[in-house]
């Protein structure tokens, strides 16, 4: 089976947020730990072929320092290079940085369009920081007339913060990024992230009005608003996916997750969930990077194993709650 030409790579387990709907935060967790940018050129150089490579994990990237030289060796290589920030440690040194190395995608994560409900949901008070930086950063990419990295705006939907849509995208256009994103939770009955939280397929009126009304306010203002997959994001709030929703999914056969321990996990999906270190080491982790190659975890029988009861009525648990707690 041919390696996968797309990977996701954890530069960092740290974070500097503490936010209430991720498994960082309330599950069983990794060791924190930065990859080196030599243990990153040993993984990535197992593969003969990266055409996208996101580098983010459950931890902030930014706060690797070997960043920027990670992003520079994968744009020599010609991989499309991209990741998802808090924006705290976007300061002007980093994000000359990351223009220099020529990142192709930053992706701001921000929950609400107050300081007070950002503090709630994210765990820590940054939100004037976050946009004094996003709002510099942006203003850099005009006066050097660059448009690397695309700049966009993800937030996740819940019920705490949907109503904070509208004003973020008035942000967001006010700052000049040109896409926002909408994210449908995650949820594992900890903390925000809990089934009471989810807007799929429980949405009232009111709530998909207020998507409505950021559709418009996109419109508008000339932002593209887009939602998980291909779905748009009323249709990722109320579609069906059927009786076995991860069928669609191909990433068994063309993704694979790596940590910045060297853990190679299925998916994006993987690290949430788990409730202790052995059920996570038992049903998420497929290998080891630094302890077997890439191709022989790729190809071997836990791998296959994993395949097999994907094709089957009975995969692995965090498949199976895909599609009803997440999308893919």
């Amino acid at each position: 089976m041919t390696l996968p030409r797309s990977i996701y790579i954890e530069p960092t387990s740290r974070c500097n947020e503490f936010c209430q709907q991720c498994p960082r935060t309330l599950l069983t967790r990794e060791d924190d730990r930065d990859l080196s940018y030599d243990n990153f050129r040993y993984i990535v150089d197992q593969f003969p072929v990266l055409e996208r490579v996101v580098l983010h994990g459950l931890g902030e990237p930014l706060l690797n320092k070997e960043l920027p030289r990670m992003i520079s060796y994968l744009k020599e290589r010609g991989t499309y290079v991209l990741f998802n920030s808090n924006g705290i440690a976007l300061t002007e040194k980093r994000g000359q940085a990351l223009i220099d190395a020529g990142l192709d995608e930053y992706r701001l994560s921000m929950d609400g369009s107050s300081r007070e409900t950002y503090a709630h949901v994210r765990g820590v008070d940054a939100f004037d920081k976050i946009w004094r930086n996003i709002r510099a950063f942006t203003t850099k990419q005009r006066a050097l007339d660059v448009n690397k990295p695309a700049v966009s705006l993800w937030f996740t939907a819940m019920r705490e913060n949907l109503h904070e849509l509208p004003g973020l995208i008035t942000l967001a256009s006010e700052a000049g990024i040109k896409e926002v994103h909408m994210q449908r939770l995650v949820y594992f009955e900890e903390g925000l992230a809990a089934s009471e939280q989810s807007l799929f397929r429980s949405a009232s009126q009111e709530e998909l009005d207020v998507v409505r009304t950021s559709e418009q306010l996109c419109l508008e203002h000339g932002i593209t608003f887009s939602a998980a997959g291909t779905a748009t994001p009323i249709d990722s709030l109320t579609r069906d996916f059927g009786e076995r929703p991860w069928s669609g999914c191909r990433r068994p056969y063309t993704l694979t997750y790596i940590t910045s321990s060297g853990n190679i996990l299925s998916c994006c999906f993987a690290p949430f969930g788990h409730k202790s270190a052995r059920e996570y080491k038992e049903e998420r982790v497929l290998g080891n990077i630094f302890e077997e190659s890439i191709a022989d975890i790729w190809q071997g029988e836990r791998y296959q194993e994993f395949r097999r009861a994907f094709e089957s009525h009975q995969p692995a648990k965090h498949c199976s709650q895909c599609g009803l707690n997440w999308s893919y």
